[in-house]
């Protein structure tokens, strides 16, 4: 038994102001122990690592895009923050490529001592500009079911958001359900409600095959679907904002209270 899986479920955005604007689309996230990556490779006919198939996971679609392994990537960002977690699992929850395309908004890591807690939780946050930043926040071994977790924002992502706004994360992380839930606002509200919910399901050439049958271009719709809701809220008359330089660091570490180092 492997801990990869699959979570079928939907993304939901709600946009409060300038104007309202909301839309769900159906989708299937993976969740990747990363270091099940090359067994997954070898077991499933329809998934390749690093190479072309139905479904593949590149490794240079994550991270610093360099050949190093993305688990060394990411112990590497946890060490350099004083976050240890030894050899612990590392697990990716994220969009596979399908048919050699993907574009991940969201990639989630979420990050296990050896003992199988989790300590800390990776936001690697993709724009369409080809630009990428992580928030890295540990995580309370107090944390319930629920875990809460908040940073301001410092990277750029949305044309019609201000950098002056806060996220805040509420997430349930992987079990037989998984919920990624984020709030964003600004000095007096909410700005944007932005949720993936899913279901797990077994990660199997059967259920690979049923996921691609029931969505055949998802990855693309994921892209299409940024650019085709980017053009209705254009429409609406909603501003758009400058788009900073991006930071120079690669990844936030925020405290457990939210503020940055």
């Amino acid at each position: 038994m492997t801990q990869s899986c699959l979570y079928a479920g939907q993304v939901m955005h709600h946009r409060m102001k300038p104007k309202k604007h909301r839309f769900i689309y159906r989708v299937t996230s993976m969740l990747i122990d990363l270091d099940e990556l090359d067994q997954l490779g070898r077991t499933l006919k329809w998934f390749s690592r690093n190479r072309f198939n139905l479904f593949s996971f590149h490794d240079r679609d994550h991270g610093d895009g360099s050949d190093q392994p993305l688990v060394e990537q990411v112990r590497s960002i946890l060490s350099a923050s004083g976050i240890n977690i030894g050899q612990g699992s590392i697990r990716l929850l994220c969009y596979p490529r399908l048919l050699g395309y993907v574009f991940n908004p969201l990639s989630v890591f979420y990050c296990h001592d050896e003992s199988g807690q989790l300590r800390a939780i990776l936001y690697e946050v993709s724009n369409t500009f080809n630009q990428k930043h992580n928030y890295l926040i540990p995580v309370d071994h107090a944390a319930s079911d629920q875990i809460r977790q908040s940073c301001d924002k410092d990277f750029y992502v949305s044309p019609f958001i201000s950098m002056a706004t806060r996220y805040h994360f509420r997430m349930q992380p992987p079990g037989s359900r998984i919920a990624v839930c984020i709030r964003q606002t600004d000095s007096e509200s909410a700005v944007l409600h932005a949720t993936f919910t899913g279901q797990r399901r077994e990660l199997s050439d059967q259920a690979l095959l049923r996921t691609f049958f029931s969505h055949p271009l998802m990855t693309l719709k994921v892209i299409a679907g940024i650019h085709w809701e980017a053009l209705l809220i254009w429409r609406k008359k909603v501003p758009l904002q400058p788009r900073p330089t991006p930071p120079a660091h690669r990844t936030t570490l925020v405290s457990q209270t939210g503020e940055h180092h």
